[in-house]
């Protein structure tokens, strides 16, 4: 069972990438935390992502303007360190509360709590449409990489600030898509060598199989989303998406998954 959800989700997940609105760390993310443990799940859709990323790379890449990855991919990279080192400081602090519902015990822990406001805040964000409608100019590149890279490495919620500040860099929908490709690519090496810093890797290599199940179905999804590009718009699902986001995420915050 959980191998066909997770594989489901990094599909349609990995399809979704190719259009504005969430991508596929945010919503393969709910799926893996509903296996494995939190800062566990963050590290698996990590190097999903990151492994996807390099297939879109082969896709996208040749698009991508290397004067915006340079000042957009170096802040992000270095601001990564910190979001994931700040996970990895969360994963360790006690619950803040414990309870029982149906005869079963369930905690609320500070990382659970941060992750959730995360995802309600960025699925509340795409419900209202004030990130499509948000741009800052290109002098604000170094600093946009700085907050997505940061976050993306905290959560892996890297893609809604990105496009904040790359849609006034000059780029055509092309360069756009490549481009945060390519900076998506440098925030998750820098993220994954963080997270495989603790325990993370045994978790990593015990779990190998899905991980490689979940990277084939977002690789299909990324050649998807690849031939549709031109031709799909995806307003609908991602409304529908990011109610599904709100509800796990409060889920999540509670502590029952």
């Amino acid at each position: 069972m959980d191998y066909a959800v997770v594989i489901a989700v990094a599909a349609l997940a990995s399809t979704l990438t190719f259009f504005a609105g969430f991508g596929l760390g945010t919503l393969l993310l709910p799926a893996f935390a509903l296996f494995f443990p939190l800062p566990v799940a963050v590290a698996l859709t990590a190097f999903v992502h990151f492994l996807n990323g390099l297939f879109k790379l082969v896709l996208v890449g040749r698009r991508a303007s290397g004067r915006v990855v340079l000042r957009f991919g170096v802040p992000a990279m270095i601001a990564a360190f910190g979001g994931a080192e700040v996970l990895l400081w969360l994963s360790d602090l006690a619950p803040l509360t414990t309870y029982e519902l149906a005869g079963r015990a369930f905690a609320i822990t500070p990382v659970k709590l941060v992750i959730a406001v995360l995802m309600i805040g960025f699925a509340a964000a795409e419900l209202s449409g004030r990130i499509k409608r948000a741009s800052l100019p290109p002098s604000y590149l170094p600093v946009g990489g700085v907050v997505s890279g940061f976050f993306g490495g905290l959560s892996g919620h890297q893609g809604a600030f990105r496009s904040v500040f790359l849609l006034r860099a000059g780029l055509d929908k092309e360069a756009f898509i490549g481009t945060g490709v390519a900076i998506a690519a440098l925030i998750d090496v820098t993220r994954i060598s963080v997270y495989l810093s603790g325990d993370t890797w045994s978790h990593l290599r015990a779990n190998a199989g899905i991980v490689a199940a979940a990277t084939v179905a977002a690789f299909a999804g990324a050649y998807v989303g690849n031939r549709l590009l031109k031709k799909v718009t995806m307003h609908a699902i991602q409304i529908a998406v990011a109610v599904l986001l709100i509800v796990i995420a409060v889920a999540l915050g509670a502590g029952l998954i």
